[in-house]
């Protein structure tokens, strides 16, 4: 890949390519983040995590969700879908002002 392909294929990105025998890489001259480690409050996080152990532990509705997420992927990212949620449904809450409901955040099952 030439230098005027590589300003086709990126133009707002300066790289600078470096070939070798074995393979090709790209090196980018501004590296932007390093993930998603500390975004948010982690405080209203454990809340909501909190909250999560709670609705699955008494809502039939939510611990369905809760074992069907456990099953396809880690117990640590089910309970983190379940708290991510009841948090979208708490800012629907507040903004509407309307009273919770199970089956908008849940499904109809």
């Amino acid at each position: 890949m030439s230098a005027t392909e590589m300003a086709l294929v990126a133009p707002e990105v300066e790289v600078v390519a470096k070939a070798s025998r074995r393979r090709f890489t790209v090196e980018y001259k501004q590296k932007k983040g390093q993930g998603n480690t500390k975004n948010g409050n982690k405080y209203l996080a454990w809340a909501f995590v909190e909250a999560a152990h709670f609705a699955i532990r008494f809502n039939a509705k939510i611990k369905r969700f809760y074992q069907r997420k456990k099953a396809k992927t880690k117990i640590v990212v089910a309970i983190k879908a379940v708290a991510h949620k009841l948090c979208r449904a708490c800012y629907y809450i507040m903004r509407d002002r309307v009273a919770f409901d199970v089956t908008k955040a849940f499904g109809q099952k």
